[in-house]
């Protein structure tokens, strides 16, 4: 399928995006639309890559800019990678400051090197959609109700419309009425539910905390005007009411949040196994799914903005180049490895042991007295230090962190080079 029109100047051009060949010529069915349900930030990307190369775009979204309970935080990897969100002239908290807090009750706290920008849902979603208008894609709100193949196009249906689509995009996330008609529905164990609270008030601190027997964790994370406050855990193991009252009860107990009054939200993402990554279809003939509804979140800590964007960018890439079959391929190139790194890692980050002690209390007895270890946490908060190559930094630093943390417990002075890391990490 063509995705270039004659005439398209090489300035709209997305980074990163291949020109036509040579003696290119543009298929009858050009002319129609790409077509994007879901308008979350990665429909709204993709939306926005197209719209601005000229290609004629429709986003169709029953709630276009609404929240959701995750933390909302963008990290510096990403902020990197999209100036705009750094740049954006829309309410967000910028955050230095981490508490991590153990199943046993142990804490501590770390000065991030890179700042997170926190943004709500909200805010953040109409942003991005309102980019993506800005650049000229034709934005519904209206509910899609079916997708047909049928005359050689895409016939969608909505509950008040209809339109013909040269391409689809599914961008409406996890639980998709879609899945099972393009690709297959997600397990249980392929799923983590989140709920949370909106809280009003004023922080600029980030506080995770884990729970005993819990694959999932509570956060804390500081918006403008208000904490989004939230838990996550697998589906086949918690259910939403179980995740709630033991978020109610550290609110109140460990947190000194009141939730009374606040608003509850709950929501589904996906935490996929490595199986389900490799075996998964995110496209076809004419068809694609982006973000949640591909499964790309991290399945150890649910992050998923960041990968929700980079495969609206990987998709525009291969729209725009002409090569829409490239689309998996990029993603096996610049995603994949990583999440599945990560899916391989989660068990035994949530239930393993290392040196006697649960891993997340060992890690963060070893972040209170190593300043190797606090470098390596703020470089994961920053997304700048990922899993694939986080052994070989590990088997380079662990002779270091197990040192500096009984020096620390037994109060001998630190050396000139850790205390200089010291202060530049502290």
């Amino acid at each position: 399928m063509g995705i270039w029109r004659r005439g398209d100047s090489i300035a709209k051009r997305p980074a990163g995006v291949v020109a036509p060949r040579a003696g290119w010529k543009t298929p009858m069915r050009s002319c129609l639309p790409i077509l994007i349900v879901g308008g979350g930030p990665a429909g709204a990307m993709a939306a926005a890559n197209l719209s601005r190369a000229g290609r004629n775009t429709f986003l169709i979204d029953e709630k276009l800019a609404w929240e959701k309970p995750c933390g909302g935080g963008i990290t510096h990897k990403a902020l990197v990678k999209w100036p705009f969100l750094r740049n954006a002239q829309v309410e967000h908290n910028w955050v230095r400051d981490c508490e991590l807090i153990g199943p046993s009750g142990r804490r501590v706290s770390l000065s991030l090197e890179q700042p997170i920008a926190i943004f709500s849902r909200s805010v953040l979603n109409g942003f991005l959609l309102q980019r993506a208008r800005d650049a000229g894609t034709e934005i519904i709100r209206d509910r899609v109700v079916s997708i047909e193949q049928r005359d050689g196009c895409w016939q969608v249906r909505s509950s008040r419309s209809s339109w013909r689509a040269a391409y689809v995009v599914i961008a409406a996330g996890a639980r998709t009425a879609f899945r099972k008609q393009f690709s297959r529905p997600f397990a249980p164990e392929d799923l983590m539910v989140t709920a949370g609270y909106y809280i009003s008030g004023r922080s600029q601190l980030i506080q995770i905390q884990f729970l005993r027997g819990l694959q999932g964790y509570i956060w804390i994370f500081p918006r403008a005007d208000h904490f989004s406050a939230g838990i996550c855990g697998k589906m086949h193991a918690s259910s939403t009411a179980e995740l709630r009252r033991l978020l109610e009860q550290s609110l109140t107990e460990n947190l000194g949040l009141e939730y009374q009054g606040a608003k509850f939200y709950s929501h589904v993402l996906p935490s996929l196994r490595g199986t389900t990554l490799s075996q998964t279809p995110v496209s076809g003939q004419d068809w694609a799914m982006i973000g949640d509804a591909a499964g790309l979140v991290d399945p150890i800590t649910g992050e998923g903005l960041y990968y929700a964007m980079q495969s609206a960018d990987l998709l525009s890439q291969a729209l725009l180049s002409d090569q829409p079959d490239s689309y998996p391929r990029l993603l096996s190139r610049d995603v994949l490895p990583e999440l599945e790194m990560a899916a391989e890692m989660a068990d035994r980050f949530y239930t393993g042991r290392w040196m006697g002690e649960a891993v997340i209390e060992r890690t963060i007895q070893f972040t209170a007295n190593s300043g190797s270890c606090r470098a390596l946490i703020s470089d994961m908060f920053a997304g700048t230090q990922g899993y694939r190559d986080l052994r070989r930094r590990l088997y380079r630093s662990l002779p270091v962190i197990p040192a500096e943390s009984l020096a620390s417990a037994l109060g001998l002075p630190a050396s000139g080079s850790e205390a200089e890391m010291h202060s530049r990490v502290v």
